[in-house]
C-alpha cells in the first residue's frame, strides 16, 4: 500500500487545514482499518485518530471537537479536518493504513 499525504501548511492559532491521504496499492481500501498520527520534535509518534472500516471513529482526548477523521472508499482517500488549532499541534502527521503501513508525512506548524 502507498499512502501520500498532502494539506499541511502554516497556520496561526484558530485557523483550519484538511488535510488528505491517497491510497493506492494492492490493499483493497475499503477494508483497510485507517488513522492518522502525528510526532512533534523530540517526541515519539502518537495516534491522533481512527477509522475502522465501518466507519466507526476513535479520536485522542486533546483533539475531541477539534479534529474529524473521514474516509471516501470510492476515491481511495483519508481524511483529517482540523479546526480551532493549537500551537500544541504543532507537527509532522502521518497516515497509516492497517497499523503497518505508512506514508511520507506532511508538516503542519501552528504560530501562536
Amino acid at each position: 500500500v502507498h499512502l501520500v499525504e498532502s494539506g499541511g501548511g502554516l497556520v496561526h492559532t484558530g485557523g483550519s487545514l484538511r488535510l488528505s491521504c491517497a491510497a493506492s496499492g494492492s490493499t483493497s481500501f475499503a477494508i483497510a482499518e485507517m488513522a492518522w498520527f502525528r510526532q512533534a520534535p523530540g517526541k515519539q509518534r502518537g495516534l491522533v485518530a481512527h477509522i475502522t472500516n465501518r466507519d466507526e471513529t476513535k479520536y485522542i482526548d486533546s483533539v475531541k471537537g477539534r479534529f474529524t477523521i473521514s474516509r471516501d472508499s470510492a476515491k481511495n482517500m483519508l481524511y483529517l479536518q482540523m479546526n480551532n488549532l493549537k500551537p500544541e499541534d504543532s507537527a509532522v502527521y502521518y497516515c497509516n493504513a492497517d497499523w503497518r503501513h505508512w506514508g511520507q508525512g506532511t508538516q503542519v506548524t501552528v504560530s501562536s
